[in-house]
C-alpha cells in the first residue's frame, strides 16, 4: 500500500496586531488616577438613554463612572455620591424639576463634606434657569447638542486636583 504524501504545515508568523485608535483611545488622558463621575437620574424623569449614552462615553474615555438608575432622590444621589467619593455629579433632568432637585442634591452633598465636587446639570434646561442654577453651584450645564468631547474636556478641565484621591 502506498503511503499519502501531506504538505508540509506552515510555520506561523507572529504579526504584530495593527494599532486602530478608537474614539476611548483618543478621549483618554494620561492620569495617574481615575476621576470618579456619579451620573444620577432624579425624580421621576423616565428618560435615561442620554444618561446612559455620556455614562458609557465617560467610561471609555477613562473615567470611572457610577450610574444611580431611574427615579432616584436627592437623598439617594447624595449617600451614593459620598459612599462613591465621587468627584464629579452629573444630574441628567428632562422633567422640568431642576429648580426643586438640584439645589437639594448640591446642599446634600455639601454638608457631608463634598465641597470639592464638581455638579454638573445635562437635560432639557431652559436657558434662564441655567444661570440660577450657576449661582446655587452647578458648575456646568450641558443641553442636547453638547459634544461627547466638550463634556469629557469640561471634566478633566475642571476637576479639582485634591478631590483625585
Amino acid at each position: 500500500m502506498a503511503k499519502k504524501k501531506t504538505a508540509p504545515k506552515a510555520k506561523a508568523k507572529k504579526v504584530a496586531p495593527k494599532k486602530v485608535e478608537t474614539v476611548s483611545k483618543v478621549l483618554k488622558a494620561k492620569t495617574s488616577q481615575k476621576i470618579r463621575v456619579l451620573i444620577a437620574k432624579a425624580g421621576l424623569d423616565g428618560h435615561d438613554r442620554g444618561a446612559k449614552v455620556i455614562a458609557r462615553a465617560l467610561r471609555d474615555a477613562g473615567f470611572e463612572v457610577v450610574y444611580t438608575g431611574l427615579h432616584q432622590t436627592p437623598e439617594m444621589i447624595v449617600n451614593a455620591a459620598i459612599e462613591e467619593d465621587v468627584n464629579v455629579v452629573g444630574v441628567s433632568i428632562l422633567s422640568g424639576a431642576h429648580n426643586a432637585v438640584v439645589p437639594e442634591i448640591i446642599r446634600g452633598i455639601k454638608k457631608e463634606g463634598g465641597s470639592d465636587v464638581l455638579f454638573l446639570v445635562g437635560g432639557i434646561i431652559p436657558e434662564e434657569d441655567i444661570k440660577a442654577l450657576k449661582k446655587i453651584g452647578v458648575h456646568m450645564v450641558f443641553t442636547p447638542g453638547a459634544s461627547i468631547e466638550e463634556i469629557v474636556k469640561y471634566i478633566r478641565g475642571n476637576v479639582k486636583e485634591r478631590s483625585l484621591s
